[in-house]
């Protein structure tokens, strides 16, 4: 009897958001696997640390942390086979990952490739769109604004068209493109409405308006959220 695949999603960073259903899940497989950076460093593995059982077996999967597509495409093909090896033999495996595993996730790659031969429940997990929020102390959303999820990467026109149509604006994958989406915020007269969120829910985060952050200091792992909102509460 094949195995069955558990893609399990942590939360944005803080252990104490893993669901009851992932702990119960970790507690049980027979397999624990999760992205790992070329450095080697994964941050689902540290988000799951205090809740992953000694006897276990690790799978640190190398996965690039870009957008490029073709070297992506082999590390996913590689960690797919990876996993399957132990499917096949019968074993359960949790993929684990940061955030949710159907949002902006490593984990939906690998579960293109093997639903078809295996199968997969998914545990969903706190997304870091709603940590962020939880950390600005602001509602994002209310009746019917509208909230549009913009990755930084796109193009300045996909974004500002996207801005400007939408009620409640989340910008993910700042990092280094902060500088050019503060220009952008900025030129769109929305500087006073954008909060700067970084590192949600760890012990590390920090929520600023965007107008305090000088041109020296520019976050690396944050999130923006800009506050349009267009009914009164």
């Amino acid at each position: 009897m094949k195995g069955t695949l558990y893609g399990i999603g942590l939360g944005p960073g803080s252990s104490e958001l893993i669901t009851l259903k992932a702990w119960r899940l970790l507690s049980t497989v027979e397999v624990i696997a999760y992205p790992q950076s070329p450095s080697g460093s994964s941050l689902a593995r540290r988000i799951a640390a205090p809740f992953i059982p000694e006897d276990v077996t690790e799978v640190a999967l190398s996965i690039p942390m870009d957008t490029q597509v073709e070297p992506a495409q082999k590390a996913y093909d590689a960690a797919a086979k990876t996993i399957a090896g132990y499917l096949a033999n019968g074993r359960h495996v949790a993929f684990i990952c940061n955030g949710d595993p159907f949002f902006y996730s490593t984990f939906m790659y690998l579960h293109e490739r093997l639903k078809e031969d295996y199968e997969i429940e998914i545990v969903p997990g706190v997304t870091s769109l709603t940590a962020a929020a939880a950390a600005s102390r602001r509602p994002l959303c209310a009746r019917n604004d509208v909230v549009k999820v913009l990755p930084a990467p796109l193009d300045d026109e996909t974004l500002k068209r996207e801005i400007a149509s939408g009620d409640a604006i989340v910008i993910n994958k700042v990092g280094r493109h902060f500088a050019r989406i503060r220009k952008l915020i900025d030129a769109m007269g929305l500087t006073g409405r954008a909060e700067v969120i970084e590192n949600a829910s760890s012990d590390y985060e920090v929520c600023r308006p965007l107008s305090r952050i000088t041109e020296d200091d520019q976050p690396y792992f944050s999130t923006i959220i800009i506050y349009k909102g267009s009914q009164d509460w």
